[in-house]
C-alpha cells in the first residue's frame, strides 16, 4: 500500500529570465515501511523534494497525497496540523530546544498538540535510543550523537505516517553516522515506519530499501551511482 505519492510535482523559483524549475514533475509512489534514500548533486532539487514531501513549502503544480489526504488542499492552519501529527522531521542541525532537557525535547510534539503524554512510550523511545542516563540533560550537555537521538525520539513520539530525514548524518562523524543509520533503520522496521532520507552517502544509500537520484530537478529511479 502507497503511503505518499506525487503527482506531477512541480516548483519553480522566480520569473521570466531568473526562473528556475527546481522540480520538473516529479511522480514518485511510496510504500507503508519503506526506507527510500533520495541522493543528488548540491543543487539537484533533492531539497526542495523533500520540502514538497513535508509540506514545508507549496509546489507550483502538482499534488502530494500522503497518507489519503492531498497536502496542498489544505489550508495553512490545517496544513500546520497535519504536519505535527503525520511528519516526523529529522534535520542535520537537530533544531533541538536549548532550554528543555533530552525528554522534554522529545515529548515536545505532544504537548504542542494537548495530547496526554504516554510516558511508557516515551520511556520506550529513550531506552531504544540509548539516552535513559543522559534523559535529563540539556543538549549543551549532549554529544552530537546524542542530540540527533534526541531529534529521532522527536521525531517519532507522535507516531508519524512518515519519517523525512534531511543529510541526519552529516554534522556526525563515522561511528556516530553508523550508529544513527543502524538506529533508524531498526526503529524503521519495529514500528512500521515509512523513511524518506535525503544523503549525499553512497553506502547509506545502499542500505535503503530503494535509491532514486535527482538530476537537474528529474527523478531517476533506481539510480545510486
Amino acid at each position: 500500500m502507497d503511503i505518499l505519492r506525487t503527482v506531477n510535482l512541480c516548483k519553480t523559483y522566480g520569473s521570466e529570465e531568473v526562473k528556475v524549475e527546481a522540480l520538473k514533475s516529479i511522480n514518485l509512489s511510496v510504500k507503508q515501511g519503506e526506507f527510500v534514500a533520495i541522493v543528488g548533486a548540491s543543487g539537484s532539487g533533492k531539497s526542495s523534494l523533500l520540502h514538497l514531501l513535508g509540506g514545508v513549502d507549496r509546489p507550483t503544480s502538482g499534488q502530494v497525497i500522503l497518507d489519503g489526504t492531498d497536502l496542498y488542499s489544505q489550508n495553512e492552519k490545517q496544513l500546520a496540523l497535519f504536519r505535527r501529527r503525520k511528519i516526523g522531521f529529522i534535520f542535520q542541525s537537530y533544531n533541538l530546544i536549548p532550554v528543555l532537557s533530552a525528554e522534554e525535547n522529545i515529548k515536545l510534539p505532544m504537548l504542542l498538540d494537548h495530547k496526554s503524554v504516554d510516558q511508557a512510550y516515551v520511556d520506550e523511545i529513550i531506552s531504544l535510543l540509548g539516552l535513559k542516563e543522559r534523559r535529563h540533560h540539556l543538549p549543551a550537555q549532549l554529544s552530537g550523537g546524542q542530540q540527533q537521538r534526541t531529534a529521532i525520539g522527536r521525531a517519532l513520539i507522535n507516531k508519524p505516517s512518515i519519517l523525512l530525514a534531511d543529510e541526519p548524518t552529516g554534522n556526525l562523524d563515522s561511528k556516530n553516522s553508523q550508529e544513527i543509520i543502524e538506529l533508524l533503520t531498526y526503529s524503521v522496521k519495529k514500528y512500521n515506519q515509512t523513511l524518506i532520507m535525503i544523503t549525499h552517502d553512497r553506502e547509506i544509500a545502499q542500505r535503503a530499501d530503494r535509491a532514486v537520484r535527482i538530476e537537474d530537478g528529474l527523478l531517476l529511479n533506481g539510480v545510486t551511482g
